[in-house]
């Protein structure tokens, strides 16, 4: 059985519900998906630290990398564990692993490309094999589930409204189906990539 790690940083709980998302998809697949949700207490006077993540994604099958869209590109908080992951890749630790991004922003648009473009060039440094969306956008086929609504293929990009602080935040539907569908396509193409892991 494949071992896929979800790390990602989510402030609102948006991005964290996309990273369940894309775990309940590896799960539907058959394969185990972890979730390593950074947090702001493994980061001391700016750099981040935790072993015992770094330790999972070392051993990890495919890393799923995840974080909202700030300002045009990562959130701080994950800039702090990416740049701290460089002792990973200065061993090329995750070399051959399979990789893959999601990210979220309050608009439709919001530069969300750039931040999955920051993801997978982050994934070729690691010299990892990157695995894209996967699906068509549904209004392109006649369908309304939503699927793929905002036409991202680098990865998968969700959006909703900025929620009040007396709102319950959810994601969209659409944004919600496909990530399980990213999540089944991630597990199946890691099982196919690592086969002794079956």
């Amino acid at each position: 059985m494949s071992m896929i790690a979800i790390v990602y940083f989510s402030a609102t709980g948006n991005t964290h519900q996309m990273a369940t998302a894309i775990a309940e998809g590896v799960q539907k697949a058959g394969q185990t998906a972890i979730l390593l949700r950074i947090t702001g207490e493994q980061i001391q006077e700016g750099r981040w630290s935790d072993a015992d993540v770094m330790e999972t994604l070392n051993a990890a099958d495919a890393i799923v990398f995840g974080s909202p869209t700030y300002m045009g590109g990562v959130a701080a908080q994950f800039k702090a564990f990416i740049d701290a992951a460089s002792e990973a890749w200065f061993a090329q630790q995750w070399k051959d692993k399979l990789a893959a991004g999601f990210t979220h922003s309050s608009s439709l648009s919001g530069d969300k490309q750039g931040t999955l473009i920051y993801l997978a060039v982050n994934a070729a440094q690691h010299a990892m094999i990157w695995v894209n969306a996967g699906d068509m956008p549904s209004h392109y086929l006649g369908k309304t589930d939503g699927v793929n609504r905002l036409g991202s293929f680098m990865g998968v990009m969700g959006q909703s409204p900025m929620a009040s602080d007396d709102q319950e935040v959810t994601i969209d539907s659409g944004d919600r189906l496909t990530c399980v569908n990213f999540g089944e396509r991630l597990a199946n193409a890691t099982a196919q990539w690592t086969p002794t892991s079956n």
